[in-house]
């Protein structure tokens, strides 16, 4: 039955990727997928922080925890539109815009998922002390 957390968790978090992606895009230059690249940032820092939390706590269930992390995240994160955008960046000519891409949303995801952690860490921390 987990595999019902995990569908309801992706169906959510495919829409909430589409809509943030979607109004971040509309919003910034047309000539750099930011919109994919806030999704991703977010989706690491979630991720991170979602899945250190649930371990460092009985308070999430297994089922609550795959509903967040493998459901809402891996509907959310978006690595394969990042892959997609990458290749048309350099099918158009734009090598170093794709580059940039390239580095900024690897460099910024593995930062966002280690905030993501140190934030649950300082979380569990208040939580055992209250």
């Amino acid at each position: 039955m987990i595999w019902l957390y995990v569908a309801l968790g992706s169906a959510v978090g495919g829409v909430a990727r589409f809509v943030l992606a979607a109004l971040v895009q509309q919003n910034a230059s047309a000539n750099f997928p930011v919109g994919t690249l806030i999704v991703n940032i977010s989706g690491s820092f979630l991720l991170g922080l979602l899945f250190r939390y649930s371990l460092g706590t009985s308070a999430i269930t297994l089922e609550i925890r795959a509903l967040l992390t493998a459901g809402f995240c891996g509907g959310y994160t978006t690595f394969s539109t990042f892959s997609y955008d990458t290749i048309l960046l350099l099918e158009e000519g734009r090598s170093a815009r794709a580059g940039a891409y390239v580095m900024s949303s690897v460099v910024l995801s593995l930062a966002a998922t280690w905030l993501g952690i140190m934030a649950a860490r300082a979380l569990l921390a208040v939580r055992s002390q209250g």
